[in-house]
């Protein structure tokens, strides 16, 4: 249940950045200035129970726009046309640089961000008994979390750029672009990894239920280095990747589903999850046709949509199936699961091991009811399978928009109206026009 304490030092985080940040006053609770001055221990336990919440922030607007960029899905919803208009390029409409669909989204992330600068800050500061190996957990999970937020934001703007200097926030440091920022990510994390790797055998602090499994320092690196995978993927460091996934929790022989997740109830003041939506509603993620017509006989994949009892059609577009990933409200959404581990390994050895590929790929394939590969040997062909499953292992979640980006392959996405178009990457936020 949110602390009523957290919630106003949250509320201090409103927008992406702010140059003026006003005291608290609660004469209960200290101000900001306070706690960076010297934090109690209750102070930095609250910061990092912030810091977890605030990746959830924004989160259902990041998961739905790249789902829609990514013809995984559409929104049907007569309370914004944006949804099915501008994310699509519907005639002539472009996107827009206020939108919420990519306002929102990017400044959740700085959100974690800025929180956990605010918590290392406190944590570098405090006159608390702290242990080194105490400090190391601290440090080791606030990167690994503003790491991650830095990806999810450099996804949505891409050859855009981000800010990766933001801890002196009447200061900010430039954008810098996709390679660099990347780079810089990587940076990070290995920084994170170095700190959770001389943080002893358990936290000073507990998280939600979303980490169980990745709660210690070892098991949170785990997680750290799933994530490091990813971003030497994206950067074209295949041996970079195979690296960082011998020391994740990648299982071949493993759950495909298990890795760290944002946690969601109905309980009380929890969020609930941002993503579902009930089916066969009016208002509702609808799959995109393709998705069916694409998907292989026996493909046990096709479990992810629903037939709705009618047809959905909204703005010259429609579709017989609901997306249903997440059975309830209080269904918790991936961070990042061993099934996309197995993909990027699969992916990382195409060209240089492509029966190594093929195996991991057949793990995937049994689990989903198609059997051993009877495809061909060339990295084409290879890639093309590798392709194939990463879009229905990971519908929903958002890397079919990133992937064919990766691949050049946008223009491979439908347009299911004359005049639509394929979207490469969000505008920079208005807000952060220099």
């Amino acid at each position: 249940m949110k602390n009523f304490k957290y919630i106003l030092l949250s509320l201090l985080f409103t927008g992406v950045f702010s140059c003026e940040i006003e005291e608290i006053s609660d004469p209960n609770n200290p101000s900001l200035v306070d706690i960076e001055a010297d934090a109690t221990k209750s102070d930095i336990l609250l910061l990092i129970t912030g810091t977890e919440e605030l990746m959830r922030s924004e989160i259902g607007f990041y998961y739905d726009v790249l789902g829609i960029l990514g013809r995984e899905y559409y929104f049907f919803t007569n309370s914004d046309p944006r949804y099915t208009g501008e994310l699509l390029g519907k005639g002539d409409a472009v996107l827009d640089d206020a939108g919420f669909y990519g306002t929102r989204p990017y400044a959740g992330r700085y959100k974690v961000i800025r929180n956990a600068n605010i918590l290392m800050t406190a944590m570098a500061n405090t006159s608390e008994t702290l242990t080194e190996a105490e400090r190391n957990g601290v440090k080791g999970f606030a990167k690994t979390c503003q790491a991650y937020s830095y990806l999810l934001a450099l996804n949505l703007q891409y050859q855009g750029g981000i800010r990766i200097d933001v801890a002196d926030t009447e200061n900010l440091g430039a954008f810098v672009g996709y390679d660099a920022a990347l780079g810089a990510i990587a940076q990070l994390l290995d920084q994170a990894y170095t700190d959770l790797n001389g943080a002893g055998s358990e936290f000073m602090f507990s998280l939600s239920s979303g980490f169980a499994g990745f709660d210690d320092p070892a098991t949170f690196g785990e997680f750290n280095r799933a994530i490091r995978a990813r971003v030497a993927l994206y950067a074209g460091d295949e041996a970079g990747a195979l690296d960082a996934l011998g020391d994740s929790f990648m299982d071949l022989n493993g759950d495909l589903n298990a890795g760290p997740k944002h946690y969601y109830s109905v309980v009380g003041t929890e969020e609930i999850n941002p993503i579902f939506r009930a089916p066969d509603q009016s208002e509702a993620l609808i799959a995109h046709p393709s998705f069916v017509t694409d998907i292989r006989a026996g493909d046990t994949r096709m479990s992810k949509v629903t037939e709705r009892t009618e047809t959905a059609v909204l703005d010259g577009l429609s579709g017989d199936y609901d997306v249903t990933v997440y059975p309830s409200n209080a269904s918790p959404i991936p961070i990042i699961r061993n099934e996309e581990l197995i993909l990027i390994y699969a992916e990382a050895n195409i060209g240089t091991d492509n029966l190594e590929a093929i195996d991991a790929l057949e793990v995937i394939r049994d689990a989903h009811g198609l059997g051993a590969y009877t495809g061909g040997f060339t990295d084409t062909d290879v890639r093309n399978e590798l392709l194939y499953n990463r879009r229905y292992s990971l519908f929903g979640e958002a890397h079919r928009w990133i992937d064919l980006r990766r691949y050049d392959m946008l223009q491979t996405l439908p347009k299911d109206r004359a005049g639509d178009d394929v979207w490469t990457q969000l505008p920079r936020p208005v807000s952060e026009k220099e």
